[in-house]
């Protein structure tokens, strides 16, 4: 957890002294007015603290921390001044977010105890937010895992459509990406409502009738309303109801939800065609030519096709999987069942249920599984007749 300073002003005297009075105490970094400022933050950061004076030129130390709150939220911001106006005292609070109002001269010890105060709640800042993420991350992978066991299809759909909005995150830069993970991992958990028959029949793109349509289309009014009731996941929920919802331009930056809806619509349309034997070139083109889709998002989601596109298939053997390969072609016990589904990233659990059916009942083995380019695995020593030989079973 950084403890990390960050002090601006326009006046170089000042920014010294304070850099002399606090280095022995606390991590210090300086920056000669709010533009330096901003770019120490893109550049520099993360800070737990940005403490900044109220008359700079070009910009004041309002709109300067106001900007800050944008850029980086979990930075306590204090205003160090020499004005005593009341207004403005009113307005950096109300604009800014300001944790604490100084005015120059301050005295060092009250200066140090305001840093060390701001440390603190930079620190249960932080703490709360990791807590929740790692907390709700952590039950909610148990849950789908536990899903993988029961349905491998659903959980397999689960999974890609979850790399899926990963990448497109990551390349859009978008902040707080673990709600949009959690949407994508619980985005198909309405599914438990829905009769196996017509699950069935959807993961083996089997027509559906227009009544099936309706109850399959139905599953994300019906995880909005399970997710709704847990605290903390009422934007995850409504992201889960409006992940049907066609992308409609609008005035201002579009709310978290309304992304995490369209990142969850963008990877689910995607996945369903090229589950359904399009080439994933074919269906960005379908996609770009609809105004359904953000074209951002699309090429966000052109340029993950690509980094995938490096990816290695490989057959291994059931000792050889690893965690983080994600299997290419389903995984069958020797009696017909279907163990994983193809697009599913293989974990420990997964592997622990393989190696069960294997002693009981037997797992059909070369498996082709995908692996990343750069990791290090070793290839299986299987020769090119026993994988020419190889007949998939097929299971009607």
């Amino acid at each position: 957890m950084t403890k990390r300073i960050l002090f601006v002003d326009d006046d170089t005297r000042v920014l010294q002294a304070l850099e002399r009075q606090l280095h022995k105490h606390f991590e210090i970094q300086t920056a000669l007015g709010p533009e330096l400022g901003l770019q120490a933050i893109a550049a520099g950061g993360p800070f737990a603290a940005v403490v900044s004076d109220l008359r700079m030129p070009h910009m004041n130390g309002i709109e300067f921390l106001t900007r800050v709150r944008q850029a980086a939220p979990d930075a306590v911001r204090v205003m160090l001044t020499g004005e005593g106006d009341v207004s403005a005292t009113i307005a950096a609070v109300n604009e800014g977010k300001i944790f604490q109002f100084l005015t120059k001269p301050c005295p060092p010890d009250m200066l140090a105890r305001t840093l060390e105060s701001a440390l603190e709640q930079h620190r249960l800042i932080t703490a709360e937010r990791e807590l929740l993420e790692n907390t709700l991350r952590g039950s909610i992978g148990v849950m789908s895992e536990i899903l993988g066991l029961v349905n491998p299809q659903a959980f397999s759909r689960t999974q890609r459509i979850r790399r899926y909005v990963q990448f497109m995150a990551d390349k859009l830069n978008l902040r707080d990406h673990w709600q949009y993970e959690l949407a994508a991992m619980l985005s198909q958990i309405g599914c438990v409502t829905v009769p196996p028959t017509i699950l069935d029949k959807f993961y083996r793109q089997q027509a559906l009738t227009p009544a099936e349509e309706e109850i399959l289309s139905s599953q994300s009014r019906v995880g909005h309303n399970l997710l709704v009731k847990i605290p903390r996941l009422e934007n995850v929920a409504q992201m889960v109801a409006q992940q049907r919802s066609p992308w409609a331009a609008q005035n201002g930056a579009p709310s978290p939800v309304k992304i995490g809806a369209h990142l969850l619509k963008v990877a689910t349309d995607f996945d369903e065609q090229v589950m359904r034997g399009s080439t994933q070139e074919a269906v960005l083109g379908k996609m770009r030519g609809s105004r359904d889709y953000n074209p951002e998002f699309l090429t966000a989601l052109q340029q993950v096709q690509v980094e995938e596109a490096k990816n290695e298939t490989r057959w291994v053997t059931l000792a050889q999987l690893k965690p983080q390969m994600i299997i290419s072609a389903g995984v069958y016990s020797k009696t017909g069942l279907v163990l994983l589904a193809k697009g599913q990233e293989v974990t420990d659990s997964a592997i622990a249920r393989l190696n069960s059916f294997a002693s009981l009942f037997g797992v059909i083995e070369p498996i082709s599984v995908t692996v990343p380019q750069e990791e290090q695995i070793p290839k299986p020593a299987l020769t090119r007749q026993l994988t020419d030989s190889l007949a998939a079973p097929v299971l009607r």
